[in-house]
């Protein structure tokens, strides 16, 4: 039978392990391991929109991510460094953010944004998927402080 390199079988999921509220100063976050790929990702709350939805009534939810230098086994240099993102890193970030805006409702979610950042601090494969589900676990925990301080009455995602 073939095994991968971590000796898991072909049809054998990655361990799964998720950390919540890991950084305490944010509205909402999480640490996710995906087998070794391990994803710091933080929710921030501001009060304001993008100018194309002010007076809307609408929220919205966007995305930045980022590897560490290190997070592989050669050291990357950091895109701010160079003066910009590359284009695979901008491609995730949106990849994130319309991934989000599609779980969430922007009406129940009211003229603020939430800002999901995912930071990759060691890569072994699928920090996509890992951001995602991360940046997804942050947005709740800081939705659900929205709605326990009266600011929403009802968490904007699918689960509520």
């Amino acid at each position: 039978m073939f095994y991968r390199s971590d000796s898991r079988a072909p049809d054998q999921m990655r361990p799964v392990n998720i950390i919540p509220d890991y950084i305490a100063t944010a509205e909402g976050s999480a640490l996710i391991e995906v087998g070794n790929t391990r994803v710091i990702c933080t929710a921030s709350v501001e009060e304001t929109v993008p100018s194309f939805l002010r007076n809307s009534g609408r929220g919205w939810v966007s995305a930045e991510y980022g590897m560490l230098p290190r997070s592989t086994l050669t050291r990357s240099p950091r895109e701010a460094a160079r003066g910009k993102i590359g284009g695979r890193t901008h491609e995730i970030q949106r990849l994130i953010g319309r991934s989000l805006r599609a779980v969430t409702d922007m009406e129940q979610l009211g003229e603020r944004t939430i800002l999901i950042d995912c930071d990759v601090i060691q890569a072994d494969g699928g920090t996509r998927t890992a951001a995602i589900t991360g940046g997804f676990v942050a947005l709740g925990l800081a939705a659900q402080k929205l709605v326990e301080a009266g600011t929403l009455t009802t968490v904007p995602l699918p689960w509520s």
